[in-house]
């Protein structure tokens, strides 16, 4: 199996790159100004795409002639989609249709499997939870309003040209590697700050009280393997644990494993303009389609952070 990875130097894509080169041939596609894992180097053979580029996206797939494509190439940050819509809205929907025509052009189309958001649904009621795919989307901030315009564009691209697209609901996953703008690896940036004496013995937080379905970005990429392999062409898939965890029990999981005590302060800079309770996802359809379940717990992910935040202080020491 021919792959190519639209987006990965991000967080995801270098779990993804070593996930999908256990299948066969993988290609990966980044930003010129950026870069791959240097352990994922040997495993794939890396391009540069901005997926803005309607042209170059057409010529990377012509020239390639994958099987199948993981796009994971987003604007993913909630916090920035509210600081930054155009951008967000551009990288989000505009360059899913690039890539849409890109391959709709291709002699063989490929396999796509397109990334969406647990945060399409928006606020939820208590029976809604775990929540289904058939409930109706209602997206509470800028990310997740354009998450569910690319996947729209993608259901039309099933139903007017019988493409092999698979869509994606991700909920909040989480692992050594991803960016201190996302709520537990920035905890677990401050906490190893804290060790070392290079921050007040004091985390800042935003809202605590949010429960998010966070699961491990390892058992993500497994899901997302079997997905491309399995998965019903025009069908929209729940990817998470399948249960809510608050916010404030990932800091407390952080607090057992500190070296030091620290104190919690609220950041209003922290805190959206809208947020949503509880988010969790019934992922019944994705088990009986795929078999997979979670393997990793939340405690051991971010046991794994922690130790990554405490390497990365030692290397930049």
């Amino acid at each position: 199996m021919k792959s190519l990875i639209i987006g990965a130097a991000g967080f995801v894509g270098a779990y993804a790159i070593r996930q999908l080169s256990e299948k066969g041939e993988v290609h990966a596609a980044k930003l010129p100004q950026e870069q791959i894992a240097a352990d994922c180097k040997a495993l794939c053979t890396v391009h540069d795409l901005d997926i803005l580029d309607a042209e170059a996206t057409a010529a990377l797939l012509n020239a390639i002639q994958p099987d199948c494509i993981l796009h994971l190439a987003a604007q993913s940050s909630v916090a920035l989609s509210w600081k930054k819509p155009q951008l967000t809205a551009d990288i989000n929907i505009k360059g899913t249709v690039n890539l849409l025509e890109a391959a709709r052009m291709l002699p063989e189309q490929p396999r796509i499997l397109l990334i969406g958001s647990g945060e399409e649904y928006g606020a939820l009621r208590p029976e809604q939870i775990p929540v289904r795919e058939d409930t109706p989307l209602h997206p509470a901030n800028v990310y997740a309003a354009t998450k569910a315009a690319a996947e729209q564009f993608a259901q039309l691209y099933v139903r007017a040209y019988g493409m092999e697209i698979v869509t994606v609901r991700a909920f909040n996953h989480f692992g050594p590697g991803q960016r201190p703008d996302f709520v537990a690896a920035d905890f677990c940036r401050q906490a190893a700050e804290i060790e070392c004496g290079l921050h007040e013995p004091v985390i800042r937080t935003g809202n605590l009280s949010a429960k998010r379905d966070f699961t491990d970005v390892r058992d993500i990429v497994r899901a997302y393997a079997l997905l491309l392999e399995k998965g019903r062409a025009g069908a929209v898939y729940n990817v998470g644990s399948g249960k809510a965890i608050a916010v404030s029990d990932i800091l407390a999981m952080i607090r057992e494993q500190c070296r030091v005590p620290f104190a919690v302060e609220t950041d209003p800079a922290k805190l959206r303009p809208v947020d949503v309770p509880v988010i969790a996802a019934d992922i019944t359809a994705l088990q009986a389609d795929t078999g997979w379940s979670p393997q990793i717990s939340a405690a051991q992910t971010v046991s794994d952070m922690l130790e990554d935040a405490r390497r990365l202080l030692k290397e930049q020491a």
